[in-house]
């Protein structure tokens, strides 16, 4: 008999009026300026990673709200053994994702982390701007999460 079992952590938010707040006193200024050295660190191909970690930070710095869970748990269990594996995705090549990253991924990702900033800015749009920062990886180098 097999048992598979997927699961998710959900993690508590801080209350809208506590994230409102942040963003007008700190989140503004400060995820600005992460979108600027995320994108900068990104244009030195050595700094992707960094880079990419930063923006998957933003929704975090913009409203203190937590990150989504990229990777779901895979708990499989076959009589008396128990694996657990997280789900990892299947990335293009390096070639096409270094053309990509050098034709279309450093402009367009410029062009997609201003717009989420200015969405997030506009409060009522934080969910589209949040949305466009979750692609930004992709849209830089293709990176599937």
């Amino acid at each position: 008999m097999t048992t598979v079992i997927i699961a998710n952590q959900q993690k508590r938010q801080p209350g809208c009026l506590v994230q409102v707040i942040w963003f007008l006193l700190v989140g503004s200024w400060l995820s600005l300026l992460a979108v600027m050295v995320a994108w900068l660190c990104m244009l030195t191909v050595v700094g992707i990673p960094l880079g990419i970690a930063i923006v998957n930070k933003l929704p975090k710095l913009v409203a203190l709200r937590e990150p989504r869970s990229a990777k779901p748990v895979t708990v499989v269990t076959t009589g008396a053994a128990t694996v657990v594996t997280t789900g990892a995705v299947r990335q293009h090549p390096f070639v096409i994702r270094a053309v990509w990253f050098v034709l279309v991924g450093w402009w367009a990702s410029l062009i997609v982390m201003v717009t989420a900033w200015v969405l997030c800015a506009s409060i009522i749009g934080m969910p589209i701007g949040f949305w466009l920062f979750d692609r930004t990886p992709g849209i830089l180098s293709l990176h599937r999460a």
